[in-house]
Formats: structure tokens, C-alpha cells, sequence
């Protein structure tokens, strides 16, 4: 069914109203209500169905500009269920407002479920899903109109700005909910844009990363350019498929993975992750994280980039079938597999023996993947939506312990399927994929498989184990920092401590007896309960591992601490410091970094170059499907 979009009345003290607009006759609605502010862009109101389009009437001509939105439609329209429509605004042809900086030509502003318009977050969330990006905001927060009044609009580069309500409202709320700001004498222009030729608005650097979202054709080049890398990086391996020149082999291996994450059914963010990772397979997984968190992607992206990168090669070598199935379990909490083995299967070795044998680990593994049920894009959901429900209320770290434990009791088989059906084989497996506490799916909705894990979780829920935090990161990247600024610590074990006691902190010659004692102190401190932090470098698993095992005997929550900054900013940040380390010791601990996978602990925390948490892996309260 169609519909055309209600029209916006303006608010009192916008100055773009004219005798024919609307006026909001008050704004009772949404005093005392959480309301959002975004930018009012300047295009063709457009809706867009799983089966079509059409302007903000249903009855909408064509017209060329939008030949461009159209064809974004046919790209999307499988992902936007019956019932629900996108409304946006078409920004391909130009009108009173020239941008040159856009993210796409199509910006959606709402997403309706027939009658009812969903809450923002939850319409951010569904375009970014899409591939679409939402206008920016300006403001948010409690209803304040002498705070919107000051809101300052560049008029010359900016229409003017739209309000609505965070929480969803019914079609005939419209008007109580959404009122707009638009600038005087709006309309610029000698002649109607639609009579006039049609000029394209300008596309920004990002505009690659959305297109490849919304399913376009990769423009590798682009994309690069996008996240701040270069075509050396896209090379940087060597023997592998795709390390030429951009344009050549990359882009057909980028190309060949497109079309198999496309066969998954992915779309948004898992797409784009995808197909950055083929395109740069062959840079050190250390440093590619903390370089594209630098950029527009942001951590939680730039991690998931890193972590396929780091993860594909694995699904290429021989594997015990008895424990497969319980190791892809457990991989299924660090990437998504759908994405993994579509990266597995193009990205092979060089060599015909090599890569002919790595096809075939890789499709035998795509096959235990498909018949295990874990090639969904989310197979996790059964079982943490029947803990979300069981658990509500509980405090975070219990309910991640138990999130955890239920991963873990599924990866054994100790929890079954929705359906009833075995969770997992009960081999344990080996390598990096197969880290500790990993678990999935089939499906949505609870079954006995959900009811197992409610009940296999009761010993964690009251919260009295210990919790140790495990810092882990390059010297000079901000652990200690962190750590020591962390609330609610009841024992802090630095390693450097520990040196400079025995007379000097860059003394590595008893690091045997340092480390010794530190793990003593750590056993003791963990005994008494309470939150313990372990300041070392911890650069790999093996460093890890030593710290991990006392927890473990402790029974505590473990949460990795994962600092990812870039070699730049650390070898500036090393120059300055009172302890710097020398500069071959730092370029050694970085060519040995290997940041832990999610699922290597009960919960893993992402902190960037400015000391803040800015993606958390195993947390119940997880909402992207990890």
C-alpha cells in the first residue's frame, strides 16, 4: 500500500513559512519528550517499498534525477520488509542549495511500520542496515525551545532543521511530533528545478563507503581513499590473490567477495566490513585496526575489519571434523561467518597446490558452517534474547558472565538449538578461532535450547566472582592510563611497578621474578574477590594466556582491554614520556602484537588513542548482532 508523506508544519519562529505552509498550532507534544534536531537537506521528498518508489505523491511522474534513486531501490528493496517504507529525500539534482560534500544522494529521515513511525534509533539503525545514511544531528535532548532558538543554521549552505521525538508515534501524532525550521526566501532560483537541466549534486570522500553499504559496485580506489589508506596497503601481502596494483587483481578479488557476501544476503556495515577486508587482506591486522578507527568508520567498523583479516586464513587449513563444528561455534562470536568464509574462499595462497588445497578447507568449512545453522547473520539471537528477558535488571558485568557461560555451554553442546536439536559437537578445537567462550545459533525465537541456557546461568547471576581486567596494547598507548582511572579497582598489579621496585622499571633482567610475583599477587588478589587490573604489555595470546589462567582457577570475569592506537602517535607519544622505551624495543613489540579476538575473554573492551571505550564486544546488552 502507498502513502504519501504528511506535510511538516513549520515551527512559530521559523522564518521560511509562507501563507500557503502549515503552522504547528503548539508544541505540547513534545514538551518534556527526548527530541532529536536534524539538518533539513535540500532535495524531492521520496518514499521508497520492498517494491518500488515514488515521490511524496503516489502519483509521482518521472523525472531523470530520479533515475539515480530508483536504482538505489532495486538494490535495497529486498531488505525492507512488506509493510514498511523509508522516507528520505532525493538529493541527486541540485535545487536552490549546491552540496558538494554529500555521503549519497538518497538521506533517510524515517521509517514506517504501516501506520506507525519507528523511534530513531531504531530508524537509524534499520537504514544503516540498508546502506543508507541519515541526516546529521544537530541536537538532542530534553524538549528546550529557547535551546533551539539559538541553534545556529548556516543559511548559505543549509536549508534549515527538522525536530521529532526520539520515541516512534502514530501517522495521526505527525504533527504533534515533527515541526521543521526552514530559512527565509528559500527558494533561490529563476526556474523550478524541475523544468530546469539537471545538475548532480557533488558526493564526498565517504560517498564510496555508502555506496558499497547499499550494495554497489566496489570503487576500490575510492574506498581506499576513504578510510585514509593507499594502494600499498591493498598490496602488502605477498602470494596472495589480489596483491597487484589497485585496478587489477584487487579489484577483481574485491569484486568475486562482493558477489559472495551479496549471495549471504548482507548488506550495511557487514558488506562494507567485507569488502574492506578484501581489499586490504594483506595489511598487519595490528595496525589496520587502530588506521581505520582513525577515519569515518570508527572503532566498532575498524576492529570488525581488522578481526576478518586476521580470522579468514584460518578457515583455509585442515581442522579435526570431529571438533569443526564446536570451533566454528566459537568463531562465530568473533566474525561474522557468512563474511568470513566468502573472504576464505576467494582470497587463497599463492600457488596452485596451496590455494587448491585451501578451496577446499575452505567450502568443507562453509558446508559444516551451513548445516550447523551459523551462516545467518545473526545465529546468536535465540539464545541471548531469552537471557536479555531472564536477565533484565541484573547489573552488566553479571549479566556479560552469564552471556559468556551460555556462549561457552553451547559451543560444547551442553545447550541445544531453538529447535531442541544439538548446540555444538563437544570437541574443543585449536587456534585463534577457537578461543574461550564462544557460541551461536539457528534462528530467532526461544525453545528448550533457550531455556537451557537460562538455567545453566543461575551460578554467575548474583555477581560474587572476582573480575580481573587484563590490559593489553604497545608501551606508550595509554593501558596504564586507562587502567588506573578505571573506578571501583581494588588492586592494581603493574608489572613496571613491580621492576622499579626492585630498583629500575626499564631493568628487563628479572623479568622471570617480576613476572612471577605479579602472577602470585594476582592469585592472592583474585582469592579475595573484588576487581583486580594486570598491567603489562600482554601482547599475545601466549603473554595473555599466563594472566588468564590464574583467572580462570579464580573463576573471575575476565575482560580484555584492548588499547589501539596508531604507530605514529606511539612513537610521538614514546618520544615525550618520563620511561621511554627505546625505539627498536617499540617497533619490536609492534611487529609482535596480536590484539586478542573477541570471545578470547568473557568481554572485550576497544579503547582508542583519546582513552575512551569505544566498542565493547560480549556484552548482553549488545545490539549489532555480534
Amino acid at each position: 500500500m502507498r502513502a504519501h508523506y504528511p506535510r511538516t508544519a513549520h515551527l512559530p519562529w521559523s522564518p521560511g513559512a509562507t501563507a500557503d505552509d502549515v503552522r504547528a498550532a503548539g508544541l505540547t507534544g513534545m514538551a518534556g519528550r527526548e527530541v532529536v534536531v536534524t539538518e533539513k537537506l535540500d532535495g524531492e521528498n521520496t518514499t521508497l517499498y520492498a517494491d518500488g518508489m515514488h515521490a511524496r505523491s503516489p502519483d509521482s511522474a518521472h523525472h531523470p534525477s530520479r533515475a539515480w534513486v530508483k536504482g538505489l531501490q532495486g538494490r535495497i528493496g529486498a531488505g525492507i520488509p512488506a509493510g514498511r517504507r523509508v522516507c528520505g529525500e532525493n538529493l541527486y539534482a541540485r535545487h536552490s542549495l549546491a552540496y558538494e560534500d554529500l555521503d549519497s544522494w538518497f538521506y533517510g529521515f524515517s521509517v514506517w511500520d504501516g501506520e506507525h513511525c519507528l523511534d530513531w534509533d531504531g530508524t537509524v539503525r534499520f537504514l544503516r542496515g540498508l546502506g543508507v545514511p541519515a541526516p546529521r544531528v544537530l541536537w538532542r535532548g530534553t524538549f528546550d525551545e529557547r535551546a533551539l532558538r539559538r541553534l545556529k543554521v548556516d543559511t548559505a549552505r543549509q536549508e534549515g532543521y527538522v525536530v521529532r521525538t526520539v520515541d516512534g508515534f502514530a501517522r495521526e501524532d505527525f504533527g504533534r511530533c515533527v515541526a521543521k525550521w526552514v530559512r527565509g526566501g528559500h527558494v533561490q532560483t529563476g526556474t523550478h528545478w524541475m523544468f530546469a537541466p539537471v545538475v548532480p549534486n557533488g558526493l564526498g570522500t565517504a560517498a564510496p563507503l555508502w555506496a558499497v553499504r547499499s550494495g554497489s559496485e566496489a570503487d576500490v580506489a575510492g574506498l581506499l581513499e576513504a578510510v585514509g589508506m593507499t594502494g600499498a596497503d591493498a598490496g602488502a601481502a605477498s602470494g596472495a590473490t589480489g596483491v597487484t596494483p589497485v585496478g587489477g587483481a584487487v579489484a577483481e578479488a574485491v569484486a568475486d567477495v562482493a558477489a559472495r557476501i551479496d549471495g549471504s544476503g548482507r548488506t550495511g556495515e557487514a558488506r562494507l566490513a567485507g569488502v574492506l577486508a578484501a581489499a586490504l587482506h594483506g595489511a598487519p591486522r595490528a595496525r589496520l585496526a587502530p588506521r581505520l578507527a582513525a577515519g569515518p568508520l570508527g572503532m566498532p567498523l575498524a576492529r570488525r575489519v581488522a578481526d576478518l583479516v586476521g580470522l579468514y586464513p584460518y578457515l583455509q587449513r585442515p581442522f579435526p571434523d570431529a571438533e569443526r563444528r564446536a570451533g566454528l561455534v566459537r568463531l562465530s562470536a568473533a566474525a561474522d561467518l557468512g563474511v568470513l568464509h566468502a573472504l576464505a574462499g576467494v582470497l587463497l595462497p599463492g600457488g596452485d597446490a596451496d590455494g587448491a588445497a585451501a578451496r577446499e578447507c575452505a567450502e568443507w568449512s562453509a558446508l559444516c558452517a551451513e548445516e550447523a545453522g551459523l551462516l545467518g547473520a545473526d545465529p546468536l539471537r535465540f539464545l541471548r534474547g531469552a537471557l536479555r528477558e531472564s536477565l533484565a535488571g541484573l547489573g552488566a558485568d553479571a549479566a556479560d558472565r552469564c552471556w559468556a557461560e551460555a556462549r561457552r555451554a553451547f559451543a560444547q553442546g551442553r545447550i541445544s538449538g531453538p529447535g531442541g536439536g544439538p548446540g555444538a559437537g563437544t570437541g574443543m578445537g585449536t587456534g585463534a578461532g577457537a578461543g574461550a567462550g564462544l557460541g551461536a545459533g539457528t534462528g530467532a525465537g526461544a525453545g528448550s535450547g533457550a531455556e537451557e541456557a537460562v538455567a545453566a546461568t543461575w551460578r554467575w547471576r548474583d555477581g560474587s566472582f572476582p573480575r580481573l581486567v587484563q590490559l593489553s596494547g604497545p608501551s606508550g598507548s595509554g593501558k596504564s592510563t586507562f587502567g588506573r582511572a578505571l573506578p571501583g579497582v581494588d588492586t592494581y598489579i603493574s608489572l613496571d611497578d613491580l621492576r622499579g621496585a626492585r630498583g629500575s622499571r626499564a631493568d628487563q633482567r628479572a623479568n622471570a621474578a617480576v613476572l612471577s610475583e605479579g602472577l602470585d599477587r594476582l592469585d592472592a588478589a583474585l582469592a579475595r574477590g573484588g576487581t583486580v587490573v594486570w598491567d603489562a604489555t600482554s601482547l599475545t595470546d601466549q603473554q595473555r594466556g599466563l594472566a588468564g589462567s590464574v583467572a580462570r582457577r579464580r573463576d573471575a570475569l575476565v575482560t580484555h582491554a584492548v588499547v589501539l592506537v596508531g604507530e605514529e602517535e606511539l612513537v610521538r607519544r614514546n618520544a615525550v614520556r618520563p620511561h621511554p622505551v627505546p625505539p627498536q624495543v617499540l617497533s619490536s613489540q609492534l611487529h609482535r602484537f596480536s590484539p586478542p579476538y573477541p570471545g578470547q575473554a568473557h568481554r572485550t573492551w576497544y579503547i582508542g588513542a583519546d582513552g575512551r571505550v569505544e566498542d565493547t564486544a560480549g556484552a548482553l546488552a549488545a545490539t549489532d548482532g555480534e
